[in-house]
């Protein structure tokens, strides 16, 4: 197996300081990134979508729970599968508590092709809580390229859509799959794919920052059973 060199503490030293030069170039040029994801335009979704999550009967607006935003994980699970794909799990088993995304009110759940029915005894299985929902029967994971077609067969791949709403309009604004669900699982991440992203002052574009009365920063995070919604 191949291990690193061995350095003094000194040369170790030097070396952290010359991989923290590019570190910060990667950073700064994350943010504008993710500035430009933010200037991406949005799709108003005029389908009715009808899913079935715990408390029955959801449009697409119902997944909001009432917020702005609404991140959708689109987990592989189609019909035919007695479980969900361990990939997914592995990726859900790393995402942080949700009341962070709420206090910056996003909503962040999960849709499935399988029926709901097979969906309840695996998040069980799983001990997971967040929202989950069954598209069965609807087209949302064919519209939002989650379920492809490929030399005449179903393809599913793991990917993550954001949607925002305006009163009783919802548009898309984004979308990402496979490797680019890389890195995701954290607050900040899932907030930097949304079009108010996280709502700090110092992101670009200017004017979203005060999307919810006013700008978010670290001075507002809360211990999770702190928040108010």
């Amino acid at each position: 197996m191949s291990l690193p060199e061995i350095a003094s503490r000194e040369e170790w030293r030097r070396a952290r300081q010359e991989l923290l030069v590019r570190e910060k170039a990667a950073t700064r040029a994350r943010d504008a990134l993710n500035a430009e994801r933010r200037r991406l335009p949005m799709v108003e979704v005029d389908t009715e979508y009808v899913f079935e999550g715990g408390d029955g009967k959801a449009t697409l607006p119902d997944l909001f729970e009432g917020r702005r935003q609404l991140v959708v994980h689109h987990f592989m699970f189609p019909p035919e599968w007695e479980s969900g794909c361990r990939s997914c799990s592995a990726f859900l088993d790393q995402v942080g508590h949700l009341a962070h995304l709420h206090a910056r009110g996003t909503t962040f759940a999960v849709v499935s092709r399988t029926p709901y029915t097979r969906i309840l005894p695996f998040k069980a299985r799983m001990g997971w809580t967040l929202p989950w929902y069954s598209s069965y029967g609807n087209d949302f994971n064919h519209d939002f390229e989650a379920t492809l077609v490929q030399a005449g067969e179903l393809v599913e791949r793991p990917g993550v859509s954001c949607f925002l709403r305006d009163r009783e309009r919802v548009f898309h604004t984004y979308s990402t799959y496979g490797r680019g669900l890389d890195g995701l699982g954290s607050t900040s991440s899932f907030l930097d794919l949304t079009a108010l992203g996280r709502q700090e002052e110092w992101e670009e574009p200017e004017g979203r920052a005060s999307a919810f009365g006013a700008p978010a920063g670290s001075e507002r995070i809360r211990y999770h059973d702190e928040y108010e919604e």
